[in-house]
């Protein structure tokens, strides 16, 4: 098998198959596209015809150059067409039995030096090598979507798969300008083995009514900084295909949380199995269209009408942390009287101060004037005493994620915060219903959940309990909008949904380590460059700390009582020996001591 893959065959020139053909054509290969249907052997030409006219325009190709990769590019009808190939790459639909018929065929077909790869994302790559003549050549060579652009590929193994092979699709990967990632052969790989439960608890909570689609995509998009919503993005890959995947991840792991939601299969069923056919979770202009347009569940454009209390006009914020002060300098910069209040006066100065050294580094990055920054500043009060909050009209508590002290805090604001004053929480795991009934008046206690940090994350949870009146979730949305922030509607349940989608992941990703399946920096390279992450979940562990991330796998389990949501035993060992992260100088990875 030491040999140039020189000349490559696709099979399959549907939207994957293509993409990978034009890349292989850019890269100075001859491509052999093969599809039994003529209609898209024609329209594959044509895309590619399309994207290289495209970036002559941009001036990324010349026009030579464009010439050279159409002259590469042929197409046919025909299996036989790829006997003196190098590499043959499958790209036909999810399904054992289509690709155990284009592997038998290619086995009369091919040279034996030739390297068979699979672009499943899905199915076993062992039991297609199995049922092939030579198993030793057969691996598995997963694209991403769309392959031009997204830097991943897995290259993927069995126990089957000669060395030679490995190395071989592994230097093409690098010479196509991609970054190969080698994994074992289990449904999924890493990063759609990652993605995949992530999107079905996703689909699982839209399905449950717990918040809306558009709710669910906006909070993923802005509170973890994801290129799109997993809804959308189930769209985009095909609601059929995701079932397809969940349903073999199911079946390899019996874990819960990749058993398929059941809208999956009533969508697929219906036909509505996302932009391709122009409607899934969200409906679009037309089959293949990316464009979302008005459906029965939109919601409407007009503005709420306006909460029946009076306006927020300053706010009280309790604790002296790096959330407090984040979350004064949101509402100083809004315009808001803030009363910061801490333990001591000595505290709330320290907070302040905080606040001040923020507002500075926008004034250096001409992000603020001057001016505002001290217009800002002279807005804030520091106060080492709760009794402060007597005239404000919102209090914000961010203390420690402690229930008990959160409980006495909100005790102590019903005795001090005048009537019709609102009192919200920034939990991001605790119930907020256990925060009002510590007051007197539950009905003015409502969930406010910034992200961290807060002057820059766009995304507040709005938490309703049984008992928030709808005149203080009015309130709360309207100060949102007033803040510049983008609110989004969750009922009081752990997580909320952006933990409760978040937290799950990052715990599987833990025991693909703990199994020894994947590298920690494999698993990170997956997630960036395979799902568009801005971090993997080992760096973002890191960085939120292990002992708060373990914290909420606790409470994630302990309210929806899910195996598949047990903290996995090596984050609970690595928290057991002091090891939490960037903090500690050492979680997942080490790092260099603060000074």
């Amino acid at each position: 098998m030491d040999i140039p893959l020189s000349t490559i065959a696709v099979v399959g020139l549907g939207t994957m198959g293509t993409g990978i053909a034009e890349v292989l054509a850019h890269a100075g290969r001859e491509v052999v596209g093969i599809d039994t249907d003529e209609i898209a052997t024609a329209q594959s030409v044509a895309a590619l015809e399309a994207s290289t006219a495209r970036a002559v325009e941009r001036g990324r190709l010349t026009e030579e150059e464009r010439r050279g990769v159409l002259t590469r590019f042929r197409t046919f009808t025909d299996l036989q067409a790829a006997a003196g190939a190098d590499l043959v790459i499958e790209v036909v639909p999810e399904s054992y039995e289509i690709k155990q018929q284009v592997f038998r065929a290619l086995d009369t077909i091919v040279g034996p030096a030739t390297i068979l790869a699979t672009g499943t994302n899905a199915l076993s790559v062992t039991r297609l090598a199995a049922d092939s003549a030579h198993p030793e050549r057969v691996l598995g060579l997963h694209f991403f979507n769309p392959a031009p652009a997204m830097k991943l590929v897995e290259v993927v193994s069995s126990v089957l798969t000669a060395p030679a092979a490995v190395t071989a699709v592994t230097a093409l990967a690098r010479e196509l300008g991609k970054e190969p990632v080698a994994v074992g052969d289990r449904p999924g790989f890493v990063a759609d083995g990652l993605l995949f439960g992530y999107l079905n608890q996703a689909a699982a909570m839209y399905e449950a009514k717990y918040a809306t689609r558009e709710d669910i995509d906006a909070a993923m998009r802005l509170g973890c900084g994801l290129p799109m919503g997993p809804l959308a993005l189930l769209d985009l890959i095909g609601v059929d295909t995701a079932r397809t995947v969940l349903e073999a991840m199911y079946a390899a792991s019996r874990d819960r949380l990749h058993a398929p939601a059941p809208i999956l299969r009533q969508l697929s069923e219906a036909g509505l199995t996302g932009r391709k056919s122009g409607r899934g979770f969200y409906t679009y202009e037309a089959p293949g269209s990316g464009t979302v347009v008005r459906d029965a569940l939109t919601p409407l454009d007009a503005k709420p009408a306006p909460a029946e209390r009076p306006a927020v006009r300053s706010v009280g914020v309790a604790g002296s942390g790096t959330m407090a002060s984040g979350i004064a300098e949101v509402f100083a910069k809004a315009g808001y009287v803030v009363v910061l209040a801490a333990r001591s006066q000595e505290k709330a100065d320290a907070a302040k101060a905080r606040v001040a050294k923020s507002l500075g580094r926008s004034v250096d990055k001409g992000r603020l004037t001057g001016e505002a920054r001290d217009d800002a500043l002279a807005r804030i009060e520091p106060a080492g005493s709760l009794d402060a909050f007597g005239d404000v009209d919102l209090a914000v508590e961010a203390v420690a994620e402690d229930l008990e002290i959160k409980r006495q805090l909100f005790a102590t604001l019903d005795k001090v915060c005048k009537p019709g004053a609102v009192l919200a929480t920034t939990t991001s795991s605790l119930p907020v219903v256990a925060c009002a009934r510590a007051t007197t008046r539950p009905q003015d206690v409502v969930g406010m959940h910034f992200f961290n940090p807060a002057p820059a994350m766009k995304l507040v949870e709005v938490v309703r309990t049984v008992l928030t009146s709808d005149e203080v979730h009015a309130t709360v949305r309207e100060v949102c909008a007033t803040i510049r922030k983008h609110p989004v509607d969750c009922g009081d349940r752990a997580g909320f949904i952006v933990n409760a989608l978040l937290f799950p992941y990052l715990n599987n990703a833990v025991k693909m380590v703990q199994e020894h399946y994947a590298t920690l920096d494999d698993i990170d390279a997956a997630m960036k460059l395979g799902g568009g992450y801005p971090m993997g979940p080992f760096e973002l562990l890191d960085v939120v700390g292990l002992d708060v991330s373990l914290a909420i796998e606790r409470v994630l389990h302990r309210e929806f009582r899910d195996p598949g949501l047990a903290p996995a035993p090596l984050l609970e060992h690595l928290v057991a020996a002091g090891c939490l992260g960037r903090k500690t100088g050492r979680g997942f990875r080490e790092y260099a001591a603060r000074r």
